[in-house]
């Protein structure tokens, strides 16, 4: 027998095993602990039929820095969209911000609630900005549900076609019945044209849907379902019928045996052809997962761990107009805690489907910028869309509040920033 203890901060772990189980126990607490390759004993062995599948290859595999030796994204400009103040509007929840240029003008989302997150009185608002984000009017609702206990949340947008369209998760009571509403903006009244449900079996969107190489689009999200501890919610992308954004077909992607005992897999995905990267929230292990389709995201490998961190939060993925793919979430050498911060932006080379470079778009602690600034503060569920050589990312800001008590803020990078040498 071996014994081993491995330390994290006070906590020790001691383990008593075979020399194939130390090896086996070692591996899986290092990967939980951040404990470096380098503190792991160097045994060879025979090959061990139990051992994990082999992490997707999403990260270069250069040496991942702490957030405190992160560059920080040049340039970077920072705006408040809509600041947490329930003692004045009663507003006790902010999430999930959406963002879309349209004609010239900056329209941001979010889901809102007085109560408490997850509950029938939910609803949809959003602000436009004429300034690039420097001024909002004031709240406007796109839905606040027209049925009994039926609560409309955050979503996405899409402009195209000379046409602003909104698709937002919705769902019964407590995160009952969830399925994605779709909406077109009349911009002669200023009204929000509702086209009713157009994905179901729990399909909630979370990133802008994507034009496909054979002219569909693609939505990514969560096939979700009442968040569990012990639940697999796979990832999941609904599949536009051409031009028709009124019929989605659902595809749910399937999940490696190996995750387990919890998914929440709220997603993002960049292209590349008809290849489709599916990006998803874990939940148990704070590491992004991957799952790949070859056929515009109608068919998929299961979704399973790939060798970069990210923290428990959903991901903003896509492509830049330089070829580079990005991934906005937190992803750090210390990504194996739970804390959303700092809010980070991973990119590839131009073409690459790597990620090999990891910016900070802003820390916890942001003194003198626009915005909360606090020590504990959590920012998370980013969204993201280009426009004129910026890119503009949407993202709560809890202020060190806790319980999605957020601002929703915005960061605005100009994309020349984000560039690095090519092969």
């Amino acid at each position: 027998m071996l014994q081993v203890c491995i330390q994290k901060g006070e906590t020790f772990m001691t383990i008593g095993a075979t020399r194939r189980q130390f090896l086996k126990h070692a591996t899986s607490l290092a990967a939980g602990l951040s404990v470096p390759a380098a503190y792991l004993p160097n045994m060879a062995m025979e090959p061990d039929p139990a051992a994990p599948v082999k992490p997707h290859v999403l990260w270069d595999d250069s040496h991942l820095l702490e957030s405190s030796q992160l560059p920080s994204v040049a340039g970077v400009e920072f705006r408040v969209i809509n600041k947490w103040d329930k003692p004045g509007d009663g507003y006790h929840w902010l999430h999930g911000v959406a963002l879309a240029w349209h004609k010239g003008r900056l329209y941001a989302s979010f889901g809102h609630n007085k109560g408490p997150e997850n509950t029938a009185t939910e609803k949809a608002d959003y602000r436009v900005s004429n300034d690039g984000g420097r001024t909002w009017s004031t709240l406007r609702v796109i839905d606040a549900g027209d049925e009994a206990n039926l609560a409309i949340s955050h979503g996405v947008f899409l402009s195209h076609g000379g046409k602003l369209w909104a698709f937002h998760g919705a769902f019964y009571n407590h995160m009952v019945r969830i399925h994605t509403r779709a909406y077109s903006l009349n911009e002669a009244t200023g009204e929000w044209i509702k086209h009713g449900v157009v994905v179901s079996n729990g399909f909630w969107p979370m990133n802008e849907p994507q034009r496909l190489a054979n002219g569909n689009w693609i939505m990514a999200g969560i096939a979700a379902g009442p968040w569990s501890t012990a639940g697999i919610f796979p990832a999941a992308v609904a599949i536009s019928r051409g031009e028709d954004f009124t019929k989605w077909d659902f595809v749910s992607i399937p999940v490696d045996p190996t995750i387990k005992p919890q998914m929440w897999g709220e997603s993002a995905v960049f292209l590349d052809g008809a290849t489709v990267f599916n990006i998803a929230r874990y939940g148990y292990r704070r590491i992004a997962l991957v799952a790949v389709s070859r056929d515009c995201g109608r068919t998929w490998t299961p979704s399973g761990i790939s060798n970069l961190p990210m923290v428990d939060s959903k991901p903003a993925a896509g492509v830049l107009s330089t070829g580079q793919r990005y991934l906005i979430c937190t992803t750090t050498a210390e990504s194996s805690n739970r804390r959303r911060s700092p809010l980070t932006i991973a990119v590839s080379k131009p073409g690459n489907n790597v990620f090999s470079k990891v910016f900070v778009i802003r820390h916890a602690l942001n003194p003198a910028q626009p915005g909360e600034s606090h020590e504990n503060a959590q920012l998370s569920y980013p969204y993201a869309t280009e426009h004129g050589g910026k890119l503009y990312v949407g993202y709560s800001n809890d202020g060190g509040r806790g319980g999605n008590q957020n601002s929703a803020e915005l960061a605005v990078i100009p994309v020349a920033s984000l560039r690095i040498d090519s092969d």
